[in-house]
C-alpha cells in the first residue's frame, strides 16, 4: 500500500507544481481534519496507483490560496465542509464543471451543484436537542425555536459559523425571507447565553444546565454515542434527539463535498478520485469513520448513526440554498445575532 504524502508547508507548493502533471499523482487541498479520512486516501492509492499529495488548512484559506495561485495552482481537488463553502469556492472561480456519469448516477441531484462544479459526498443533519427533564413541550421544527415560550432556553453557534448561515439560508428557501427574519429575531430573544463555541459545546450546554435546547449537527451527537467525549458521553442519556419538520420539509442537511480545481494539472485523476468518494466503500468510511450519513442511497450507515433513528430529510436543492447566504448574513446582522 502506498503511503500518502501530507504537505503542510506553503513553501513546498513550487515543488509540487514542478511534478504536478506527473503520471499517477493527485494534489488534494483539503479542509477536512478527520484522522479517519486516512483510510479513504490509502485505499484509493492502493486501488489506482495514484499518489495523493495533500495541502491541508482552513477552507477560506485554501480558497484564497487557490485564487492567488491562479493558473499556476497545483491543486487538482478541493475538499471542504458545508454547502456555503463549496458555493464560495465556485463563486471565487477556483472550481470547474465536469462530466461524470458515475457522479450523476450516484449523487442525488439536490446534493450537487447545478453546474457540476461541486458534489456532496457525506451529509450531516442539523437537528434539535433538548433536556428530557426540563422541556415538557419540545419544539418540533426550526421555526418553533423562536416561540416566546422558549425564552432564555436556547443555545446556538455564532452567526459567523457556516452551519448557522446555511441553516438560515435553507429557512429562507423553504419559508421565505420574512419568516426567516422573524425566526432569527426570535432566536436572539430566546438565547440562554451569547452564541459561542462549536457544536459539541452546544450539547455540553444541555448537560451543564446552561441551556435546555440546542441545535447541532448529528455527527457530534453520534460521536458521543460511539466513543467517550468529555462533558457529553457520560450524561448523553439526558438529551433527547428531535429531527425537525417531519410533517413539513424535513430535517436540514448540510454537506461535506468537493470539486475539481479550475486549473487541475491532473484532471483525469481528480475525476477518478471524486468518483471513488461516491463508491460504496468510501461512503461506508464516511459513516463509520466520522459518524456521517452517506450521500449515496442504499449505503449502510454505521452503528452510531443508525442509533439516531430514521427520519425525513429536507430534499431542497442545496445549490439554491447556498445562494441565499449573503441574505442570511444580512439578516443576522440586522437582528443582532452575534
Amino acid at each position: 500500500m502506498l503511503k500518502s504524502t501530507t504537505i503542510l508547508a506553503g513553501a513546498l507548493t513550487a515543488a509540487i507544481a514542478t511534478t504536478a502533471a506527473a503520471e499517477g499523482e493527485l494534489n488534494l487541498y483539503s479542509s477536512r481534519h478527520y484522522d479517519t479520512d486516512e483510510r479513504l486516501y490509502s485505499d484509493f492509492e492502493a486501488a489506482t496507483g495514484i499518489k495523493i499529495n495533500r495541502i491541508e488548512g482552513k477552507a477560506d484559506e485554501l480558497i484564497a490560496r487557490m485564487e492567488a495561485e491562479g493558473a499556476n495552482s497545483p491543486a487538482d481537488v478541493l475538499l471542504t465542509v458545508d454547502t456555503s463553502r463549496l458555493e464560495r469556492a465556485k463563486d471565487a472561480g477556483v472550481l470547474q464543471g465536469i462530466e461524470s456519469a458515475t457522479l450523476e448516477e450516484r449523487i442525488p441531484a439536490n446534493l450537487q451543484d447545478s453546474d457540476n462544479q461541486w458534489f456532496g459526498f457525506s451529509q450531516r443533519a442539523r437537528i434539535i436537542f433538548v433536556d428530557k427533564d426540563e422541556v415538557s413541550n419540545p419544539p418540533t421544527n426550526y421555526l418553533d425555536l423562536a416561540k416566546p415560550e422558549y425564552k432564555g432556553m436556547v443555545c446556538h453557534r455564532s452567526s459567523s459559523n457556516v452551519y448557522s448561515q446555511t441553516l438560515l439560508s435553507a429557512i429562507i428557501e423553504n419559508h421565505g425571507e420574512e419568516a426567516a427574519r422573524d425566526w432569527a429575531a426570535g432566536m436572539v430573544a430566546n438565547f440562554a447565553r451569547a452564541p459561542q463555541g462549536g457544536d459539541t459545546d452546544q450539547l455540553r450546554g444541555i448537560i451543564s444546565g446552561e441551556c435546555d435546547i440546542s441545535v447541532a449537527n448529528s455527527y457530534y451527537f453520534a460521536r458521543g454515542l460511539r466513543k467517550d467525549v468529555k462533558g457529553l458521553t457520560a450524561d448523553i442519556d439526558q438529551i433527547q434527539v428531535i429531527f425537525p419538520a417531519q410533517d413539513a420539509e424535513g430535517a436540514h442537511m448540510n454537506l461535506s463535498g468537493g470539486g475539481v480545481a479550475a486549473h487541475a494539472p491532473n484532471r483525469d485523476n481528480a475525476i477518478k478520485f471524486l468518483e471513488y468518494l461516491a463508491s460504496d466503500q468510501a461512503q461506508e468510511y464516511f459513516s463509520g469513520g466520522n459518524d456521517e450519513f452517506p450521500a449515496v442511497a442504499g449505503v449502510a450507515k454505521s452503528a452510531s448513526v443508525s442509533k439516531l433513528g430514521d427520519f425525513t430529510a429536507d430534499d431542497v436543492d442545496l445549490s439554491k440554498v447556498a445562494k441565499n447566504v449573503p441574505t442570511a448574513q444580512k439578516i443576522f446582522n440586522d437582528v443582532g445575532w452575534e
